[in-house]
């Protein structure tokens, strides 16, 4: 994405100023009038009429309605148009995809679901049939797509387009599948561990708003750690961060050498509430919060896998998420702090994640929405 130097303090670089103004306050705002922009803007009406103008003749944003005045005639509302350029935000699982259209105005779209068993697997070939599906569902067409953020179950060396622990990846190579994904669609992708978005989203939109720090634990079928501190995300070197679902553990029925994984993640969880570890988990797992002895088991299993995590970050908060954290509730949450009995963490709160299900392709939404402003504010520059 190109950008055209304008020296500063030039008339035009104080236009491209205001119209760049104008198109924050609309996208903050939503649909203004000329009256309200300039309100907002601390500008004259003339001027703010000149810069809808400008808006509009770079086909950023269209009349959208009319607001009826005390005074004087009713009044043209400009609103930003959400169709000249658009994304997609995917969530890549173990046997299918999520994806879900993307524009600058948040617009609320369907998330489209593709199962992924029997495909032929590429990195490319996954996420053009996201696009397809996402465009399909919103009904509208993939020419304005310029970027997709796709969360994977894996670590992202985002420097180096490498790709470790990808186990649910099957056709993805370990180098290159970013770049990869680029040439053959012709659009930028954005490659981020899937806890790490779902950490963007708890941050924003949240139960950690309000935290200095957090940490949040996923639990799913596999498990992953999001460290958020000061409202910065900690990938790590290497992108590893977080991945504690591979370090050593013990069975505590048993006494048997073990990974996190086995105590924590989806055949566990099912095996403490009575079924077979080959069972239907996403199924299972909704029942969580009804068998007060599976929560209690589990609880004392993630305090065990939390320490090592208080014990490096001292966080001032951990959230539970994924849907055996949510599947647990405040319940599963107050076990869970009860538990962690370090003095060590004394005021340590913990939580239950509030970004819902979808909380992966919430956090990809986010960048993405972020990156469409910045790509419409450029035209503003070029045009």
């Amino acid at each position: 994405m190109t950008q055209t130097h304008i020296d500063p303090g030039t008339s035009t670089w104080l236009r491209v100023q205001n119209d760049r103004t104008a198109l924050h306050l609309l996208l903050t705002h939503g649909p203004l009038t000329r009256a309200q922009l300039g309100e907002l803007s601390g500008m004259s009406k003339p001027t703010a009429g000149q810069m809808l103008a400008r808006l509009e003749g770079a086909e950023l944003i269209a009349p959208v309605g009319e607001v009826s005045g005390s005074r004087g005639p009713t009044a043209v509302s400009y609103g930003v148009r959400a169709d000249r350029i658009t994304g997609v935000a995917v969530s890549m699982h173990a046997g299918f995809l999520e994806a879900v259209l993307v524009d600058a105005i948040g617009t609320e779209h369907p998330i489209a679901k593709i199962p992924l068993a029997g495909r032929k697997r590429s990195p490319e070939g996954d996420i053009r049939a996201a696009i397809d599906a996402a465009c399909a569902a919103a009904e509208v067409s993939v020419d304005a797509v310029a970027a997709v953020a796709v969360g994977v179950q894996a670590a992202v060396w985002r420097e180096r387009d490498r790709l470790s622990l990808s186990d649910t990846l099957p056709g993805w190579p370990a180098t290159g599948s970013r770049e990869r994904i680029e040439t053959a669609l012709g659009i930028d992708i954005t490659l981020e561990n899937d806890v790490n978005l779902a950490t963007m989203a708890e941050r924003a939109a949240g139960a950690a708003q309000d935290a200095s720090s957090f940490a949040l634990l996923w639990l799913g079928e596999g498990l992953g750690v999001g460290v958020d501190l000061g409202g910065v995300l900690h990938r790590g070197a290497a992108g590893g961060a977080g991945e504690i679902g591979y370090l050593a553990a013990t069975r505590p029925d048993t006494g048997e050498p073990a990974d996190t994984t086995d105590l924590l993640g989806g055949p566990a969880v099912l095996e403490l509430l009575g079924q077979s570890r080959t069972g239907d988990y996403a199924e299972a797992v909704q029942g969580l919060g009804e068998n007060p002895a599976a929560l209690e088991a589990l609880a004392d299993r993630v305090a065990l896998a939390l320490d090592p995590v208080l014990a490096v970050l001292d966080p001032a908060l951990v959230v539970l998420g994924g849907p055996t954290g949510v599947a647990g509730g405040d319940a599963f949450a107050t076990r869970v702090a009860r538990g962690i009995t370090s003095d060590a963490h004394p005021e340590l709160a913990v939580r239950t994640s509030l970004t819902g299900p979808s909380a992966v392709l919430w956090g990809a939404r986010q960048l993405l929405v972020d990156q469409i402003r910045q790509r419409l504010e450029a035209r503003i520059l070029v045009g």
